[in-house]
């Protein structure tokens, strides 16, 4: 695990936990999710490609999924 992984799951894992306090306030259960996925998912992703290709698609999906 190099330097750049842990700046990128950081950064993720910062990103996740607006959008679950955000998801909480607005009862907006997909974001509530998502911020959820992007605080672990950085644990399991080995690739720094990878982690940020997931993350992105991790941080559109409330944008284009309303429930």
């Amino acid at each position: 695990m190099d330097a750049t992984q842990l700046i990128m799951g950081l950064v993720f894992s910062s990103i996740g936990v607006g959008y679950f306090i955000y998801g909480r306030k607005q009862s907006n259960i997909v974001t509530r999710y998502c911020g959820i996925a992007l605080i672990l998912y950085p644990y399991l992703v080995a690739d720094t490609l990878a982690l940020v290709a997931v993350g992105i698609g991790l941080m559109l999906v409330p944008r284009f999924v309303e429930v």
